[in-house]
């Protein structure tokens, strides 16, 4: 993976930026208007990400929906420690998503990739169609990314949900964004690493890429 300057900078807004906001914002607003001042940097990147390149990745859902249960909160009398939450909770319920999704027909790496390659070549799809019928080593390790990228989620969200009920806001909002990135940073490492496998699966050669060449933008 090539570090990138897009990806550096990404790294400042969202690592950085929300506790310097709060720091500025906290002693004049308190600590709520410090926690919506620290959700600021990330959500005005989000949408800065969504108008240029008409997507939204992993990443900014997690912290679009982790606004939102934030404002949510706000709109039920949430406590700050509850606003502490938001991402951890977001990352939570993309997790249960994933496990879900194993008692369905197909998990949703499957659809994933199935986007991903329809995306790349039209020729993609009917092509991940026919694996997922006839190759039940293929499928196999669909549901093996699903099962891994679930449970690392929602324990990413039981930490971090732990931490902020205990831990002091400041020292949280310097810690929690460290291992959110390193949760997802592994999970990433690993995915790389096991599609290097995959590749070794008849049929999937040409549908799941060149792993050395990947970077992140």
């Amino acid at each position: 993976m090539k570090l990138r300057p897009a990806f550096v900078a990404e790294l400042a807004v969202n690592l950085l930026l929300p506790w310097v906001a709060y720091r500025l914002a906290q002693p004049h607003w308190g600590e709520l208007g410090g926690l919506i001042a620290s959700a600021v940097p990330p959500l005005a990147w989000s949408i800065v990400e969504l108008v240029r390149f008409r997507r939204v990745d992993a990443l900014s859902a997690v912290i679009l929906l982790g606004i939102a249960l934030s404002l949510l909160a706000m709109a039920f009398g949430g406590s700050t420690r509850v606003l502490l939450m938001r991402e951890s909770l977001a990352a939570g319920a993309i997790g249960v998503t994933f496990l879900c999704s194993l008692l369905g027909k197909r998990p949703l790496v499957f659809y994933l990739t199935r986007a991903t390659v329809a995306r790349e070549t039209r020729e993609g799809v009917a092509r991940l169609e026919l694996l997922w019928a006839d190759n039940p080593s293929f499928a196999a390790a669909m549901r093996l990314l699903t099962l891994v990228w679930g449970v690392g989620l929602c324990a990413d969200s039981a930490l971090r949900t732990w931490l902020a009920a205990t831990w002091p806001i400041e020292r949280f909002l310097v810690v929690s964004p460290i291992i959110g990135y390193g949760v997802f940073g592994g999970l990433m490492a690993w995915t790389f690493w096991y599609r290097t496998r995959m590749r070794r699966i008849r049929g999937t050669h040409g549908l799941l890429g060149d792993a050395s060449t990947l970077s992140v933008d």
